[in-house]
């Protein structure tokens, strides 16, 4: 697949992006650059390796997905410029 000056210009526009007129080849040729990339990407031979997230094996820290409700209401609510019974008061705007 090879891009074009005025498919160049369509991205560009889709992306709203603004190219001047004389840098429109610059990116078509950009863009064909990239592809490129993903076409010899695509000849890898892939079958087996399993997926990974980072170069290093490591695991990442878990912990129980339990709700809690953080055990800072008191340092929220000192903030607050009205609060009452361990929430926060607003006026009332519906009648």
């Amino acid at each position: 697949m090879s891009i074009d000056r005025d498919t160049a210009r369509k991205v560009a526009h889709l992306a709203r992006i603004r190219v001047e007129e004389g840098d429109l080849d610059a990116l078509a040729s950009e863009f064909n650059t990239i592809l490129g990339f993903i076409e010899q990407l695509q000849e890898v031979d892939v079958e087996g390796v399993e997926p990974m997230v980072s170069v290093t094996p490591m695991r990442l820290k878990r912990r129980e997905d339990v709700v809690t409700d953080g055990n800072q209401q008191a340092r929220v609510l000192a903030n607050a410029p009205d609060a009452r019974e361990g929430f926060f008061a607003v006026p009332k705007v519906v009648e």
